[in-house]
């Protein structure tokens, strides 16, 4: 399922790298999806990258972090585990740019465009998963608990959406992390009592 989702997203991000009348019909653009009912942006634009480095990172997590996901799904789920994979990226790409599209529905200029927000709603639901377990990242190598990390990140992710400053869809990470962790909940709420038991065998209560 992992190299399947890869596959595809390279193919068309490859593809639109070179054909940039693609480019243009497939990134998420808010005031066309609204005004001119391209509604299919809201799925579209997850398979794009705005260039290679874009694209490695974006697919080098979701290798890294997918099998952990889809083995627990598996675990909970049998072979349904692979479908409801697929529903939480797919589902995380639609509802990731929802808030984007609020505020951004009637300027002409807006776009984005990658996978960051499906891919960390699958992040995200491997914490919910292994939350005592570490991640590193390479400028910091040193490994801290995951449920660490993505408090740090959502924190950070919801300070830079509010400053507003850079190109880079931080409300779209935000979001598409909620979803992973609401998502996953949702499909198994048990799910919830066993992240809690982890933190609290952490922290030796």
């Amino acid at each position: 399922m992992i190299i399947i989702i890869i596959a595809i997203t390279v193919i068309i991000s490859i593809v639109a790298m070179n054909n940039a009348d693609l480019f243009y019909r497939f990134r998420f653009n808010p005031y066309l999806a609204l005004h001119s009912k391209q509604w299919y942006r809201f799925l579209t634009y997850g398979f794009i990258h705005a260039g290679w480095m874009h694209l490695f990172i974006n697919m080098f997590v979701l290798y890294s972090f997918g099998d952990v996901v889809i083995q627990y799904y598996k675990l909970i789920f049998g072979l349904a585990g692979y479908y409801y994979f697929g529903l939480l990226y797919i589902s995380a790409i639609l509802f990731s740019v929802l808030p984007s599209f609020g505020k951004q529905k009637n300027d002409p200029y807006y776009n984005s465009v990658g996978a960051s927000g499906a891919v960390s709603a699958v992040v995200f639901t491997s914490i919910l998963f292994m939350p005592t377990g570490k991640i590193s990242l390479i400028f910091f190598p040193i490994g801290i608990p995951a449920f660490i990390f993505g408090f740090i990140y959502l924190v950070y992710t919801a300070y830079m959406a509010k400053r507003g400053k850079d190109n880079i869809g931080h409300d779209a990470h935000f979001f598409g992390a909620v979803f992973g962790v609401v998502f996953t909940i949702c499909l198994k709420p048990a799910v919830a009592l066993y992240f809690y038991d982890q933190i609290r065998t952490f922290f030796g209560f």
